[in-house]
């Protein structure tokens, strides 16, 4: 067994830098796992497909199920006068405001128009859908 007074002993010279690395793939373990459920939406959709979809920032989020509630950014909405005071309140916070519609591929197309309009009505005009890439296989 080694003495740290022996002889042989000098100054360390080197970092052991083991257990920076364990503790660092711990924590990127924990991030993804978290992330994965962070994104996942609460209500199961079967988002349309696209060819040629692009990614945009979400800031106001509407999912628009077959049955239910409106959610905009995670929380139901029963009525249009809750939705409209939603939608307003976010675009007071940001005036270049996105709105992102995760629509059911079986939602009728006049609910969609109608959300439409009231999202025009309240001034949001930069408008993006939802839509899972081809090749993703649908949930």
């Amino acid at each position: 067994m080694a003495s740290a007074n022996g002889p042989d002993s000098g100054i360390i010279s080197g970092i052991n830098v083991t257990p920076m690395v364990d503790v660092m793939l711990v924590l990127l373990v924990i991030f993804v796992v978290t992330a994965k459920i962070i994104v996942t939406p609460a209500v199961p959709l079967d988002l349309p497909r696209a060819a040629h979809g692009e990614e945009v920032q979400v800031v106001l989020s509407i999912i628009l199920p077959v049955h239910g509630a409106v959610l905009v950014n995670g929380a139901a909405i029963l009525d249009d006068g809750a939705f409209e005071e939603r939608a307003r309140a976010a675009l007071a916070g940001s005036p270049d405001l996105r709105a992102v519609i995760q629509a059911d591929g079986d939602v009728s197309h006049r609910r969609v128009v109608h959300l439409l309009d009231e999202l025009k009505g309240v001034g949001i005009t930069r408008v993006a859908f939802g839509a899972l890439p081809v090749d993703e296989p649908p949930r």
